[in-house]
């Protein structure tokens, strides 16, 4: 059988869109060429939404998109239009609310109806290719919708009236805005632990998801309050997710989340941004409990994505997908029989009988598997439980342990990978830059910092042409113009990244960005940011421009630019962005107390704003030792609201120009030395990284004032 010949989507650069470029569906890629041959030939629009690592996506695409009869149907009744939901969040946004609020439910594959001026009459998910599970067959579907919209136009147009008038309504924010408070932090977390599993930690049920943005939220809620019981709940999750099999525990890095309550079965798709924003969480888990486990998920989550996310000229891929050889985990999960394998051959017997014995129990293996007859890898057990189990001393099991291990990595590479979408998204990219220089500052390793440096000059260069910000880049081609979040996730990136190296290019490209933001996506009215640039609005047509206000999986962009708008004030002491951040936590206090879960990050922004600041300027040489013991104490702890700024007084007037502060500061005859200032005062200038250290732990430790 011959292949279909390939359909516009050849010349896409999104790999999603190119794994459908020979179907024989007639798609169109979203643009003036299908919308205007819709409105032409009066036809309904079939829209298609979904990501290459996309499991589910996968099976609707074999079982319907690749089908010649399927095929037939759409192409004789429908414009079929195919998005890549990673290059275009603002229509993936729009049409999963209109799915939601249709069906009670959404997902991906995301399939919509609309009519040629974009009105939205039915939609779904997944559709088999014929009457399954209590769903409509796809070729059953495809010809009831065709039509409806022939003989139903009067009510198919009223649906869609109804439906724009509820996604509006969910974009309205109220006229009155109230003062960002301590007490709605309080209520919000209170009701966040109510969904706690004390059991296997997390929120909520299955499937169970990270959801790293409300650990991030309880994380920011522990360092204001203190409460024991958050740090107690946070750790006790970090800790099962870590020895779950959500988490690879030969390649570091997790899954998109557990198909069950304990975190054992994963979603094996790999995203780029869950692991940017879970790794911080585990970094500063380690610096306010000292675990050793923490710290090991920390760094092996930072060194899975420079093994097998990062770009050879800098930036990180976007996604690995959960299908191996067309199987679901395959690439992942292992026999009882495999496992003993494995150690037995590569190891040998010079490390004892009961080398494969102490692998299997660590990892979790029996006879019986877990997963469809299968292991996915877990560690269930401690090493000092392993230790007594198996009479060793417990660096004896973390050697042998080590050992099988890197056996069982170097089995793995040997088998045939998933799916890696290798296009780089900038919005992800910003928080692995964050997530890679805050792992510089707490665990010291320089690799981290030239990887995000890497990726910082990568991202400037290549994705922001002509003063504008792209989406994505791949292959040396980018895509659509940036969204809000693009812009502001950067900003976040940079700023990071200037505490590590304290380079002001980093500094002022963050305040050209913020600018950008305010000039581009700023909505006047209300203080908040759109997602879709005004122009590109313009230009591409969607349903709605909506504001970009919801903390969903990722930051929105109007809670990060409130982030980075309140580091920026700190750095440079300019208001307006003082002014900026504070607008946006006022609009949106209301909501964020109704739904917390949908502002997750937009109250940890509160938390930072609430919390007494703390400002540190170091004046000397950067390469001067004893500035570099200062830096060390200066990252040592957890103090997520410090400012840290360094000035070289032989080379200040590139610092000055983008934080012109900074010019009040100098040295003492001479020496390096660090000026610190809490709550609005500020010590004489301290001359010894020991001291510094001793003040930094005394604002840790929650004194109202630092020792004097």
């Amino acid at each position: 059988m011959t292949e279909p010949r390939p359909n516009r989507l050849l010349e896409s650069a999104s790999p999603y869109l190119q794994q459908h470029s020979h179907n024989p569906v007639d798609w169109y890629p979203w643009g003036s060429e299908a919308l205007e041959r819709a409105r032409r030939e009066d036809k309904p629009i079939f829209l298609s939404i979904g990501y290459s690592t996309c499991h589910w996506c996968h099976v609707m695409a074999h079982e319907c998109f690749e089908d010649q009869a399927i095929a037939a149907v759409l192409n004789e009744h429908f414009v079929s239009i195919k998005v890549d939901r990673e290059e275009r969040p603002d229509l993936d946004e729009t049409y999963m609310n209109v799915v939601t609020a249709l069906t009670g439910r959404g997902g991906w594959p995301l399939s919509v109806f609309l009519t040629p001026d974009l009105k939205p009459f039915y939609g779904g998910t997944y559709f088999p290719p014929a009457d399954r599970g209590g769903l409509p067959g796809f070729p059953r579907l495809l010809l009831a919708m065709s039509q409806a919209y022939r003989k139903n136009q009067e009510q198919i147009q009223e649906l869609g009236r109804r439906v724009i008038d509820h996604l509006q309504t969910l974009g309205e924010l109220p006229a009155a805005a109230a003062e960002p408070s301590r007490e709605v932090a309080d209520q919000a977390v209170r009701r966040l632990l109510q969904e706690y599993d004390p059991v296997h930690g997390g929120l909520g049920g299955a499937p169970k998801f990270p959801r790293a943005l409300e650990l991030g939220l309880i994380l920011y809620y522990y360092h204001l309050s203190r409460d024991p019981q958050a740090l107690e709940k946070l750790g006790f999750t970090l800790e099962k997710m870590a020895r779950g099999g959500i988490y690879d525990q030969l390649g570091g890095g997790f899954h998109r989340y557990a198909v069950d309550a304990a975190w054992l079965v994963p979603h094996f798709e790999k995203m780029l941004y869950d692991n940017a924003l879970l790794a911080p969480i585990y970094l500063a888990h380690f610096q306010l409990s000292g675990s050793p486990l923490s710290r090991r998920v920390a760094a092996e989550t930072l060194d899975f994505a420079l093994r097998d996310m990062e770009a050879a000229d800098g930036g990180f891929y976007a996604a690995w997908d959960a299908d191996s050889e067309g199987v679901e985990g395959k690439y992942h999960v292992w026999s009882l029989q495999e496992v003993a394998a494995v150690v037995g051959s590569d190891l040998g017997s010079d490390l004892g009988p009961d080398q494969a014995s102490l692998a299997i129990a660590a990892l979790g293996v029996t006879a019986a598997g877990n997963f469809e007859g299968t292991n996915v890898l877990t560690r269930p057990r401690s090493l000092e439980e392993l230790a007594a189990a198996f009479s060793l001393s417990r660096p004896e099991v973390e050697q042998r342990l080590t050992a099988a291990l890197e056996a069982l990595r170097r089995a793995r590479a040997r088998r045939v990978p998933p799916h890696r979408d290798d296009k780089i998204v900038v919005s992800w990219n910003g928080l692995m830059l964050a997530a890679l220089a805050q792992g510089f500052q707490v665990l010291g390793e320089r690799r981290y910092y030239e990887a995000a440096a890497r990726a910082g000059r990568f991202l400037l260069a290549e994705l922001f042409r002509e003063e504008r910000l792209h989406r994505s880049w791949r292959q040396g081609r980018v895509s659509v113009p940036g969204f809000s979040e693009d812009y502001a996730h950067l900003a976040y990136g940079l700023l990071e990244l200037y505490e590590a190296d304290f380079d002001p290019s980093w500094l002022a490209a963050a305040r050209r960005l913020v600018d950008l933001l305010d000039e581009l996506f700023l909505d006047p009215v209300s203080g908040v940011y759109f997602l879709v640039a005004r122009d590109f609005f313009v230009k591409e047509a969607p349903l709605l421009r909506a504001r970009s206000i919801y903390d969903q999986t990722l930051p929105s962009g109007s809670s990060m630019a409130a982030r980075v708008c309140l580091k920026l004030h700190r750095l440079t002491d300019e208001d307006r962005y003082r002014e900026r951040a504070l607008a946006i936590l006022r609009v949106l206090q209301d909501q964020a107390r109704e739904t917390p879960w949908t502002f997750a990050h937009l109250l940890s922004v509160q938390i930072l704003f609430l919390t007494p600041p703390l400002d540190l300027t170091l004046v000397g040489a950067p390469g001067d030792p004893a500035i570099q013991e200062m830096l060390k104490a200066s990252y040592r702890i957890f103090l997520p609201e410090r400012r840290l700024l360094l000035k070289n007084p032989a080379d200040s007037a590139a610092l000055e120009a983008v934080a012109p502060a900074a010019g009040a500061y100098s040295s003492l005859d001479g020496a390096p030395v660090a000026y610190l200032c809490h709550r609005f005062t500020c010590l004489p200038g301290i001359r010894e990284a020991q001291e510094l250290a001793r003040q930094l732990a005394q604002i840790d430790a929650g004194n109202e004032e630092p020792a004097s």
